[in-house]
């Protein structure tokens, strides 16, 4: 017998041996006296309800700790041990209110809540106005999908570096989850690129298109360092001049096949690629990465979707080759052949996959 069911005669044995419908009665009956003044009540007050209503709700039928358990959640001084019981149930109808929105639950009792309850008690937590990097790294070590997509998705959870990084490897599988980890205004520039970096390319645009626009931009920044870093290690070529003549040429109306013609006979190679970038609409970094492959097929795939004519597509392969190589005849006509082959519409499917590259 506690000190508080002594105050009450009888009530100690309607505890032990109380039917739960008249457990719930006796429990309402004293919530509603706390109900009507909980905001005016005192501590030591609030401790003596706690000390009644411990004994009393457990107990109590299913649907009397359901509501109980709702109407003590939006309450700050609710009495915290019962707060805490309600939160260990089982019966997540009881529990959730509570380990959604109760001001009175702590950090630890939540944590422990966490580490030892089901899915359904996990998911109800992320739903608080604010969860701290204690509790996250539980949700995230044990959460299932929904339950980690809904804390990534919470803008008052706090995540450690080792959270984010364990997120972000499951979101290589999950294009929710990178979208909702994509949106976080806590996202580090490097969590970004980590995030990305593992992303398929339809992600990614859509990530782009939902973001706000300051985290376009970084997103545009993160790609550009991802693609530098897949470039193969050596100088890289410099193309600020070949820009700039490319422009001038643009600007007078004369950028066209004939002065691509002109460059790759030439093999002024940073002018020709260049000039294909601005006439295909490719980013340059992208273009020049292609080109440098050991396969000449994007010239093959760029001269169809430009219109050009075989001979400048034939120089252009020379350019490719180098000027102190020189292709076979058979390899020259086989390229031809196949530049022959190539139906427009296949082509433009391949540039028009180039351009989404870039989009974000």
């Amino acid at each position: 017998m506690t000190v508080a069911t002594s105050l009450i005669p009888g009530l100690d044995d309607i505890v032990k041996r109380g039917d739960p419908r008249r457990r719930g009665e006796i429990a309402r009956a004293i919530s509603q006296l706390f109900f009507q003044d909980a905001e005016k009540l005192r501590p030591d007050l609030v401790d003596l309800f706690d000390n009644l209503l411990i004994d009393l709700v457990p107990h109590a039928e299913l649907a009397s700790r359901v509501d109980l358990a709702e109407r003590f959640s939006h309450l700050n001084n609710a009495p915290p041990h019962l707060v805490t019981q309600l939160a260990r149930e089982n019966e997540i109808a009881v529990a959730g209110p509570v380990l959604r929105r109760s001001p009175v639950l702590d950090d630890a009792a939540l944590v422990e809540i966490a580490r030892l309850k089901g899915q359904g008690h996990l998911l109800a937590m992320t739903e608080r106005p604010t969860l701290s990097a204690d509790i996250t790294d539980v949700l995230v070590e044990r959460g299932d999908r929904d339950v980690v997509r809904r804390a990534a998705g919470n803008a008052g959870a706090v995540f450690s570096a080792g959270s984010y990084s364990a997120m972000i490897k499951r979101a290589s599988q999950d294009g929710v989850l990178t979208l909702k980890i994509g949106q976080r205004d806590d996202l580090s520039g490097e969590h970004l690129k980590e995030l990305l970096n593992g992303t398929l390319d339809v992600i990614r645009r859509r990530l782009s298109s939902v973001v706000k626009p300051v985290r376009q931009v970084e997103i545009k920044r993160a790609m550009a360092s991802i693609e530098e870093a897949t470039l193969p290690p050596g100088p890289r070529r410099d193309f600020s001049a070949a820009q700039r003549t490319v422009l001038a040429l643009h600007r007078e109306g004369h950028l066209g096949e004939s002065a691509l013609l002109g460059f790759a006979k030439a093999h002024k190679y940073e002018e020709s690629i260049a000039s294909l970038s601005a006439m295909a609409g490719i980013r340059l970094s992208i273009l020049d990465r292609l080109i440098a492959g050991d396969r000449c097929d994007p010239i093959l795939i760029l001269g169809r979707v430009l219109n050009l004519g075989w001979p400048t597509v034939r120089a252009l392969i020379l350019m490719w080759y180098g000027s102190h190589r020189r292709p076979a005849e058979a390899d020259l006509e086989q390229a031809r052949v196949n530049f022959a082959r190539l139906m427009p519409s296949t082509a433009e499917r391949v540039v028009k996959f180039w351009r989404n590259r870039q989009t974000i």
